[in-house]
């Protein structure tokens, strides 16, 4: 399924973003950047040593990525030449931010990719694992952000990819676009 928004196409794909071969994935990553379940968990493992390296490297540099902020790193062993990792929000009931730092860490994967003038990148649901966001919440914003993005900004990817493990979160994805 997918929408096109000012010629730039948002996608919704069924399937293991681990094998997706775009120019950046973006991890669902924690704010140490080191790993962890899920996602985040998935994507270290795939990528091998050298993401782990790069996100050592960045934690020395800068320390610990905040949540709703995102960092770049090279894809190491996966098909995508880049990470672009994004710590979301903790799901601690609606009324701390968490809709704005969500859209947060979509908006500046984005900026990110547009920075290289990166053509396709894939997202996961981020949040909606481990750190328990409602997917009904998650989809709304998540794509209201990238579209958003691709609508407002004059150097931007072309294809945006949502990449969902399972056909609940794909049909619940799949309504919240069709109701952009």
């Amino acid at each position: 399924m997918e929408k096109t928004f000012s010629g730039r196409v948002i996608e919704l794909v069924l399937g293991d973003i681990t094998h997706q071969r775009v120019d950046a994935i973006v991890n669902a990553a924690n704010s140490t950047l080191l790993g962890g379940g899920g996602v985040d968990g998935a994507i270290h493992r795939a990528g091998g040593p050298a993401v782990l390296e790069e996100c050592r490297a960045i934690r020395a540099e800068r320390g610990e990525c905040p949540t709703g902020e995102a960092v770049l790193t090279g894809g190491g062993g996966l098909p995508a030449r880049y990470v672009i990792h994004a710590v979301g929000p903790v799901w601690r009931g609606g009324d701390q931010a968490e809709a704005e730092l969500l859209a947060s860490c979509y908006r500046n994967s984005l900026r990110i990719a547009a920075e290289l003038a990166l053509q396709t990148v894939a997202f996961p649901s981020i949040s909606t694992g481990i750190y328990g966001y409602p997917v009904s919440l998650a989809a709304s914003t998540a794509l209201g952000a990238v579209a958003s993005f691709l609508t407002t900004e004059t150097v931007a990817p072309t294809r945006v990819s949502f990449v969902l493990f399972d056909p609940v979160t794909f049909a619940t994805y799949a309504g919240a676009l069709d109701a952009l």
